[in-house]
């Protein structure tokens, strides 16, 4: 399908409340996030991101370059979450994972199949182009943590991506609004829709509902003293947090 006009995603996400025992305490998401450090801070102030929102990017080779890779672990992202919501015990936790699914099987399909037309990529070109490393590495990693049955292992790897994508978007949307900040580009489609498609608040309840999953499977872990899964669980979330800095490198290697 193409579809020539911007679509604004706001999705009515339905996020399960859960019972915190004391709200001054750090969460087991926010534990994670920092063990990642600085590398944390470099996804989401990368200068893809930087020049993705000036619209300063070179579209023929860095976006082009980007996109095609990041098309081709959709389906294992796609995978993934319909792991988890099959995972998960309950109707109501599953509702907000099933309502994400149709976005990313809608509206951000087709964001990727107009930019593909946009920026002149053929259907030779998208079957020909070998995967990248860094794309198998992360095939494979969303596979392997759906595979494993593990639902904390499942979240850890799906929350960095989302989570960091958020982080970028509500970044550049910011500093936008600070004085002399810079403006972010809204004439193209192909860079101000994945940035609307990574913000908002359809975007950041369905984050919110992603952390508070894996923040409630992560203290039934410690509660259990399962040292052996809160490790696995780290590694994942770490790794992830790793393909995803070498990612938007990626996009800025010469070929």
């Amino acid at each position: 399908p193409c579809l020539h006009f911007r679509i604004n995603i706001i999705v009515p996400i339905i996020i399960p409340e859960t019972k915190t025992k004391n709200l001054s305490m750090t969460t087991y998401t926010e534990e994670l996030r920092a063990k990642a450090g600085d590398q944390w801070n470099r996804i989401v102030h990368h200068k893809f991101t930087k020049e993705l929102a000036a619209g300063t990017i070179d579209k023929p080779t860095v976006l082009k370059r980007y996109l095609m890779q990041d098309y081709r672990f959709v389906d294992s992202c796609v995978v993934l979450l319909a792991s988890i919501v099959a995972k998960v015990p309950t109707l109501e936790d599953r509702i907000p994972g099933c309502q994400w699914l149709a976005v990313a099987t809608g509206p951000e399909n087709t964001y990727f199949e107009r930019s593909f037309e946009v920026l002149g990529v053929t259907a030779e070109e998208r079957s020909n182009t070998p995967d990248a490393d860094v794309t198998v590495k992360f095939c494979k990693l969303m596979i392997g943590a759906a595979k494993s049955g593990n639902l904390e292992e499942m979240l850890a790897v799906l929350v960095v991506c989302e989570w960091t994508y958020m982080g970028w978007g509500q970044a550049v949307l910011s500093a936008e609004q600070k004085e002399g900040g810079p403006k972010v580009a809204r004439e193209n489609f192909e860079t101000f829709e994945w940035i609307e498609l990574h913000s908002g608040p359809g975007f950041e309840s369905f984050v919110d509902y992603l952390r508070k999953l894996l923040d409630r499977e992560g203290e039934k872990l410690k509660a259990g003293s399962c040292q052996e899964r809160l490790e696995a669980c780290e590694r994942r979330f770490l790794e992830t947090v790793e393909l995803e800095e070498q990612f938007f490198d990626y996009a800025y290697q010469q070929n």
